[in-house]
């Protein structure tokens, strides 16, 4: 097996799940039983691995890997990350305000005069929106909301994104009193 010129994070094995070999899979994909249309899964390690059944549980999904036939085949797989090749993501179904995670790291983050704020380094979604790690050289990493006020374009084969530093957060507005403490009512 070779390895992947430009992997994308699909899944996270999970434990086993009963004796046939089944394992409990956290899917990143949009449909999370959609796991094995993408083609045969990859680890780090070079294993290919083929998706043979899937079906959906609480939060995770239930899959038969092929040549993984009982529980301590399926319990040695607890915590594989399962990759595959950026190629086989279909880009023709995405709409013109759509990207693959993948697509967005290591782009240049600027601003409309060309100013940089660093590189995506990473893409990430806590509950309450995408965020993205923005890193550049001699600062620390910071994260900026990945909204249509923040982000203003995105040229994937410039590779750079446009953003606003202001709605970012990465500069202080000063015309609206920013620095100053919040007002306060006391009783």
């Amino acid at each position: 097996m070779t390895k992947l010129e430009n992997p994308v994070l699909m899944a996270t094995i999970g434990a086993a799940q009963g004796l046939r070999g089944e394992v409990r899979v956290k899917s990143y994909t949009d449909d999370p039983t959609a796991l094995g249309d993408y083609g045969n899964l990859h680890s780090e390690d070079g294993r290919v691995f083929e998706v043979l059944e899937i079906r959906e549980a609480k939060n995770v999904v239930i899959v038969r890997f092929r040549g993984i036939n009982d529980r301590t085949a399926a319990e040695a797989l607890n915590g594989l990350e399962l990759f595959i090749e950026r190629d086989n993501l279909p880009d023709e179904d995405l709409d013109e305000d759509e990207f693959f995670y993948a697509d967005l790291e290591g782009l240049e983050a600027i601003d409309g005069t060309g100013k940089s704020y660093g590189s995506v380094t990473g893409v990430f979604d806590f509950g309450a929106g995408d965020l993205l790690e923005l890193k550049g050289p001699g600062r620390r990493p910071v994260l900026i909301p990945f909204t249509e006020w923040s982000v203003l374009e995105i040229d994937l084969e410039a590779g750079k994104l446009v953003v606003d530093p202001i709605a970012a957060g990465l500069v202080d507005d000063k015309d609206d009193g920013a620095g100053k403490p919040f007002p306060t009512k006391r009783k």
